[in-house]
């Protein structure tokens, strides 16, 4: 019996893998920015509503995505498209340590505190 795995006889589904999570990273800005579009549209309780959401599933994404494609790259033994996902994850990092430390670290230091 072959080998089904993703290093196995099937390098199109390794690509199409790959081509997923390549499209599912570029959607996190998209994702990001959806309940501002939404809001200028004339919709402002989507972005009331549904503005944490979508600013954790774009977080979620911008982490998810390269990890995973990493993880698909070495499986499938593909050398060239892991700097590709190395990439992404540096790229990903940026906004995730603003995120940690403006949003999360300064919020819990009050204005003038000492220390903080």
């Amino acid at each position: 019996m072959e080998n089904a795995g993703l290093s196995g006889g099937t390098p199109a589904r390794a690509d199409r893998l790959i081509r997923v999570l390549s499209w599912w990273w570029v959607s996190a800005p998209l994702l990001l920015c959806a309940p501002a579009i939404a809001h200028a549209m004339g919709w402002p309780e989507m972005r009331r509503e549904a503005g944490r959401a979508f600013g954790l599933l774009a977080l979620l994404t911008a982490v998810l995505a390269p990890a995973v494609g990493l993880v698909v790259a070495r499986l499938a033994d593909r050398r060239d498209v892991r700097g590709r996902f190395l990439i992404m994850a540096a790229v990903s990092s940026v906004p995730v340590v603003f995120f940690l430390v403006f949003g999360l670290l300064l919020a819990e230091c009050p204005d003038g505190a000492a220390g903080c």
